[in-house]
């Protein structure tokens, strides 16, 4: 059940991210163009799914498990770090040179889209490259005797 859960989850996303415009570059980096021809109707779309989160955020804070059981496990870092602010600036930096962020990206490489596959090639080497580079700055544990 979960699987099917998660499978019609991530259709129904899919989906709202193609009727948006959020899987259409032009599009998103129209709405990023603040000082030349500015699209604001993606700020609706943003609006909307801030809402629903803060909404879902709320119920889940009080919950244990999820509606099919399963443990949640919700973000406990409170913080804002250099790391978080880093990371901030290169996803907003990718954005918007390629016009796409990952989830819209993965919608476009279903489509068919050339740039699409570009952005989530380079996207995957990114987190490959922050698994390695966290796995090297991580101290060695000493083997147990």
């Amino acid at each position: 059940m979960l699987a099917f859960t998660s499978l019609l989850s991530g259709l129904v996303f899919g989906i709202g991210l193609m009727v948006s415009g959020m899987a259409n570059p032009a599009k998103v980096l129209g709405f990023l163009d603040l000082f030349g021809r500015w699209d604001p109707s993606l700020a609706l779309v943003m609006g909307g799914a801030v809402a629903v989160s803060a909404v879902a955020f709320a119920i889940a804070r009080r919950r244990s498990a999820s509606l099919l059981g399963a443990t949640l496990k919700l973000p406990t870092a409170r913080q804002i770090d250099r790391r978080l602010v880093m990371g901030s600036v290169l996803f907003g930096i990718g954005w918007g040179i390629a016009g796409f962020c990952p989830g819209p990206a993965l919608v476009a490489l279903g489509m068919g889209e050339a740039k699409a596959l570009v952005f989530v090639a380079a996207m995957l080497a990114g987190m490959g490259l922050f698994e390695w580079l966290e796995t090297a700055r991580r101290p060695v544990a000493a083997p147990e005797r």
